[in-house]
């Protein structure tokens, strides 16, 4: 649970909770596909039940909200995972103007300049350095995506 925020754990345990009609503390794998597709997650029948298979030690086929909120977060972490390499990667293509494949590093000075601009040019240098391990003098997307996202 550690792994969400706040307002999406909410989330869960409203949709959990208006699924447990009865309130037995648990919802059924039924249940679950219901609200992950309601979500607008899309996955395969065969998928989701390695899924549940992961998440429902017991194997009681019924999942309590802890294991709901566990199953729930592989899908909303990847999710965010996703959307953050989307966006690096629109912001890595600008940037690549000629559309080499690679940045350089001066450009990447540009870059951390603009998000931070205390940074000085020391800093920057030191930065540059522990992300352009080969010393090429440029970054490809996988550098780039590796830097960006910590």
């Amino acid at each position: 649970m550690e792994s969400l925020e706040a307002d999406q754990i909410d989330a869960l345990k409203k949709a959990f909770d208006s699924f447990d009609t009865e309130k037995l503390g648990y919802i059924t794998v039924e249940t679950v596909s219901v609200i992950l597709k309601m979500m607008g997650v899309k996955i395969s029948e065969k998928n989701l039940q390695e899924v549940i298979a992961e998440t429902d030690e017991d194997g009681s086929g019924q999942l309590e909200f802890e294991e709901f909120v566990e199953l729930a977060a592989k899908f909303l972490i990847e999710e965010d995972e996703e959307a953050l390499k989307a966006e690096l990667r629109e912001a890595f293509r600008i940037y690549d103007k000629e559309g080499n494949g690679f940045i350089t590093t001066d450009v990447l000075k540009e870059i951390l300049s603009e998000i931070d601009n205390k940074l000085t040019p020391d800093d920057l240098d030191g930065i540059i350095e522990e992300v352009d391990e080969d010393g090429s003098g440029t970054l490809d997307f996988d550098e780039f995506m590796e830097m960006m996202a910590g």
